[in-house]
């Protein structure tokens, strides 16, 4: 990843989410190209990666854990889809791999050293969204991607001001302490 932020990730950018897309990909190079894969699988892929975009979420460990929770509540991807989803063994390639390149133990110690700061992070998230009814597509999400990446972002309703002057500052202490980056397995 280069030394420069990218704008995806900014609370401010201007990018559409299709601009925003082809950066993460530009940044994450190393990531399996949803094209490449399965129709099943390749639609899920496609849906988490536009979901790094529109959320401003990265590919470390942190970021990993918030993206799921933040599908959970305020896209069509509930909890339910989810866990239909999660069935589906295309799906458990990414996680089967994960562990098989760097263990169990690695899995677990690497979601255990960023819940302390993610926990109140989700809690801060579920009180601003749990009331929603507009909920953003998950599998269907081809209309978002000519739209302003603030117009999707405005959507989902959970930015704080506080994270539009100083976006997840747990997030970027976590990265810089050597936090583990799953952007790599995303198979």
């Amino acid at each position: 990843m280069s030394s420069k932020r990218p704008q995806y990730l900014d609370q401010n950018s201007s990018q559409t989410v299709r601009e925003g897309l082809a950066e993460y990909y530009r940044v994450n190079a190393h990531l399996t190209p949803p094209e490449t894969q399965p129709p099943e699988f390749a639609q899920i892929l496609l849906a988490h990666d536009v979901g790094h975009v529109v959320y401003g979420c990265d590919t470390g460990m942190y970021d990993e854990l918030k993206l799921l929770p933040l599908f959970w509540w305020t896209s069509e991807c509930t909890f339910q889809t989810y866990l239909k989803m999660k069935d589906s063994p295309a799906v458990d390639v990414m996680y089967d791999d994960l562990i098989r390149e760097k263990g169990v133990l690695w899995l677990y110690g690497s979601v255990l050293r960023v819940l302390p700061a993610l926990i109140p992070e989700l809690i801060s998230i579920w009180f601003k969204t749990r009331h929603r009814q507009k909920r953003l597509p998950f599998l269907e999400f081809e209309p978002l991607l000519d739209r302003c990446w603030k117009f999707a972002r405005s959507l989902i309703c959970c930015s704080s001001s506080n994270e539009q002057t100083n976006p997840r500052p747990a997030s970027a202490a976590f990265r810089q302490s050597g936090g583990a980056d799953l952007s790599q397995y995303h198979q």
